[in-house]
């Protein structure tokens, strides 16, 4: 695809977000937010986990509120809207889908262009946003809940995989780690809460796939080391020791994530960091990266906390790149769960 400024289709995009569990909605000038909403749905919180139904029917209730509060935020209609743009993959197909028929519905109202954004290209496109915007070539550590790799920016309209998690994504591993613990949904926070009172080296877990040159990750044998530990310290054991247990697992998630970083680095010519993904917001590993970019005199590009986690605005970014389908052609355009990035 042949490269464009971030004002390449000109005018303003409304973009729409719902891979997940998180309903969001946002309004982007060229690299200007002028509105980013975000509703979190509480709901899956009893269940440890987000249920793929309830994030759908969720979604359902909250697409049309939250696209209404970014249109006030931003002090615009719906017919100053140039072009839509929303996220078709990965993610949960049920939750995806409602919001590209949501989109699709905005769009065609006024036959105005769609523009379907892949989410982890979306995370990488968080940084082309002000403030301080970060301009390809970097190399983008993308954590979440879902997905955890390696990316290597060399345009703004793609990335090459770099490495990848062979099993578990890192916020996965941190949420089931959480759990574990007795801590709530979503884990990281509260996790990153619990660590603070506790020392990282009271428990050696191991950092997976030390061993080697490989740029991939892997979480789930850290994951059942805890499971194990838990076992073996008994229920009482556990509650006297959730501090540092927390901070010891915390530890070596974030140690791996650096590890790889780290390896990437001497491998190839980078001369910007960046970060990505809601385990992005993690205090521990966004202070691990800065130490390992002074260190080796890399430009940090840290967004805001608001952009780490799923969110439109990225998604609106993302799209700047992004070849738009026309009306009516786009209304055959279906979501995808995983497989190859639109």
């Amino acid at each position: 695809m042949t490269e464009s400024g971030p004002t390449g289709f000109g005018g303003t995009t409304l973009a729409i977000e719902t891979s997940c569990d998180d309903t969001c909605a946002a309004v982007v000038r060229g690299r200007r937010i002028l509105s980013n909403v975000i509703s979190s749905q509480r709901a899956h919180e009893r269940f440890g986990g987000v249920v793929p139904e309830v994030a759908s029917r969720k979604h359902l209730e909250l697409a049309g509120p939250v696209v209404d509060a970014a249109l006030a935020e931003a002090e615009l209609t719906i017919d100053e809207i140039d072009r839509v743009a929303v996220t078709a993959g990965p993610g949960l197909i049920g939750a995806l889908l409602v919001g590209l028929s949501t989109a699709k519905g905005l769009a065609s109202r006024r036959e105005l262009p769609l523009l379907p954004t892949d989410h982890l290209q979306g995370h990488v496109a968080a940084n082309f946003l002000e403030p301080e915007p970060l301009d390809p070539p970097f190399i983008c550590l993308v954590a979440s809940g879902g997905h955890t790799l390696l990316a290597g920016v060399t345009d703004h309209s793609g990335f090459e995989v770099l490495g990848e998690t062979l099993d578990d994504a890192a916020g996965e591993a941190i949420d089931k780690g959480a759990r574990m613990l007795g801590l709530g949904f979503p884990g990281g926070p509260a996790l990153q809460k619990l660590a603070e009172d506790g020392d990282p080296d009271a428990f050696d877990f191991p950092v997976g796939m030390s061993n080697g040159p490989g740029l991939d990750f892997s979480f789930s044998g850290l994951k059942t080391a805890l499971v194990y530990k838990c076992r073996d310290l008994g229920e009482e054991g556990v509650e006297s020791n959730r501090a540092d247990l927390a901070a010891a697992y915390q530890a070596a998630v974030v140690a791996q994530l650096v590890d790889r970083l780290e390896r990437a680095l001497a491998v190839g010519q980078w001369e910007a960091v960046a970060l990505g993904g809601g385990v992005a917001a993690n205090g521990p590993l966004r202070a691990a990266v800065a130490d390992l970019c002074e260190r080796q005199g890399l430009r940090l590009k840290l967004v805001p906390m608001a952009l780490c986690t799923d969110n439109a605005a990225m998604i609106a970014a993302a799209s700047n790149w992004s070849e738009p389908l026309p009306w009516p052609e786009y209304l055959t355009f279906d979501a995808f769960a995983t497989g190859e990035r639109a």
